[in-house]
């Protein structure tokens, strides 16, 4: 839980930056009403798929004009927070209520926006062993989740009214903070209604043409990553662990800096699969003496969005004695800038579609 509270507020303190050095005053509120299927990307949870999921995301959006670089790069997004009720009309699966911090990007005349959220879910009806064995998705209340919404949108229809339609993916997952963790992922079509609040007509976009080119030379980071997970075994309890990355980046770009490093993971979670599969499963042809440490090597990508950089990591176990979802691994994350060195990052680490863990990680950047 204290996990889920650090993420919240993390994306809470990034956004309040935004609101702190813009002064436009001009906001929109929305609701989408939306109907969908839940994507059976795994045959483990076909006994859950039964029913044709709603809800409806009720969202609050703040313009920007381009009183900060970041705002002009980007097209002049909106940045707010939403709410998000999922109906998943299964009993065992249970319904989601999540809050979210989001950007809304926009493309063609400003008519088609894509709004990429990020933030906390609640479920109601978790895995259990005595009481809900056959929810085998969610093995928590809590969970994290990543919405992308693509409307087309037109506003000011009738006064400040205005509507829009499109479509939904929804992500829950628990990053393997606690088994089971089969997550799902929800595609829908939503309509909806807008309505501004404000008038903005007097408000010009600003196009500063005097901002220069960023130059920086090759720098070395350190960052320590840390937290707990569980096995995909269930019963053998959560595990803490900690990773040590040490990595060079090289600004190429206002908004783009390339990556590159070693990972060294400590995952006591491991440790105590190696001795349960030694024990029970005798076929597998694990001894039990394997050593549950790994290090990889990774190449990445930093998408700088003013103080924040959205980091995706892609990494191979070049020390590897104990077979676990593959030699590859992936690292998609958000990272923030508490000064002009100091950073602070949460990441989830997956092997493809398969998460292991949510990382909790603090850096300098020399």
């Amino acid at each position: 839980m204290k996990q889920n509270i650090l993420i919240w507020c993390f994306l809470l303190i990034g956004f309040s930056v935004f609101s702190q050095e813009e002064n436009t005053k001009t906001f929109t509120i929305d609701a989408n009403y939306f109907y969908g299927n839940i994507l059976l990307h795994s045959k483990d949870i076909a006994h859950l798929i039964t029913e044709h999921p709603e809800g409806f995301i009720v969202s609050y959006n703040k313009k920007t004009f381009g009183d900060l670089r970041w705002q002009q790069e980007y097209n002049y997004p909106d940045w707010g927070f939403s709410t998000f009720f999922q109906n998943s009309k299964n009993n065992t699966l249970g319904n989601n209520i999540g809050v979210y911090a989001h950007l809304n990007f926009y493309f063609i005349q400003r008519n088609l926006q894509l709004r990429v959220a990020q933030g906390v879910a609640y479920n109601s009806n978790p895995f259990d062993f005595e009481s809900n064995i056959k929810n085998n998705a969610y093995g928590s209340h809590i969970l994290f989740s990543t919405y992308l919404l693509l409307n087309y949108s037109k506003e000011n229809i009738y006064k400040n009214i205005g509507v829009q339609a499109g479509i939904t993916f929804m992500h829950y997952s628990n990053g393997n903070v606690a088994a089971p963790n089969t997550s799902t992922n929800t595609l829908a079509f939503n309509i909806g209604v807008n309505y501004k609040f404000n008038d903005d007509s007097q408000n010009e976009f600003i196009n500063d043409t005097t901002y220069t080119r960023i130059k920086e030379p090759i720098k070395f980071n350190a960052v320590i990553r840390g937290g707990i997970n569980e096995s995909d075994y269930l019963n053998l309890g959560q595990q803490p662990f900690l990773v040590i990355s040490a990595f060079v980046d090289k600004r190429l770009s206002y908004k783009s800096t390339v990556t590159a490093g070693v990972d060294v993971f400590f995952s006591k979670f491991l440790e105590k699969e190696i001795e349960y599969v030694a024990a029970s499963f005798p076929s597998f042809g694990v001894s039990g003496d394997e050593d549950y440490k790994r290090v990889g090597l990774f190449v990445g990508h930093d998408l700088h969005i003013n103080r924040f950089s959205a980091l995706f990591h892609l990494g191979y176990y070049v020390y590897y004695p104990y077979d676990f979802e593959g030699r590859f691994y992936q690292r998609i994350g958000l990272k923030y800038f508490i000064t002009d060195n100091i950073f602070g990052v949460i990441s989830l680490k997956t092997h493809a579609a398969k998460a292991e863990a949510v990382e909790f990680s603090v850096g300098y950047r020399f």
